[in-house]
């Protein structure tokens, strides 16, 4: 399997982060031109949040969580791909990450079930774990460290 197989679920990840951040602007500046709010308003820190209703403030929210747990992955990608250890179990486990991650996004965008965000969120979250998990095994095999 080609090292650079890694970086097809990576590229996927950050279109689905440009996609989010669109979705999230497209409802904003609906809303905020649709309500005549003025940029005054907006000036306090917060204040759009306060504002906003779910379907403006979820996006939003949804960009924020695209920064936290997805960085763990972009840095796992990169290490895989610099030590030369891609292969296909690793593959298969990034691209069931951005899977569960993009129904995720979905779900949080849209219809926002919490229960249903919360097992796609434990979904890809643990397909996640198991490639850094299994990366660290590696490492400690390869360098005798604790």
């Amino acid at each position: 399997m080609p090292q650079t197989a890694i970086f097809g679920p990576f590229f996927v990840t950050i279109f689905l982060t440009l996609m989010v951040w669109m979705y999230m602007y497209i409802r904003r500046i609906r809303f905020i031109t649709r309500n005549r709010i003025s940029s005054k308003d907006l000036a306090a820190p917060g204040a759009l949040a306060q504002l906003s209703p779910a379907e403006v403030s979820n996006p939003s929210d949804n960009l924020k969580n695209l920064f936290e747990v997805p960085v763990l992955f972009y840095a796992l990608v990169l290490y895989l791909f610099v030590t030369t250890q891609v292969d296909a179990l690793y593959v298969t486990a990034a691209w069931i990450f951005v899977a569960f991650r993009a129904l995720h996004s979905a779900v949080h965008c849209t219809i926002n079930l919490v229960m249903l965000r919360f097992y796609l969120y434990l979904f890809s979250t643990l397909a996640l774990w198991f490639i850094a998990v299994r990366a660290a095994i590696v490492y400690v095999g390869y360098s005798g460290q604790p």
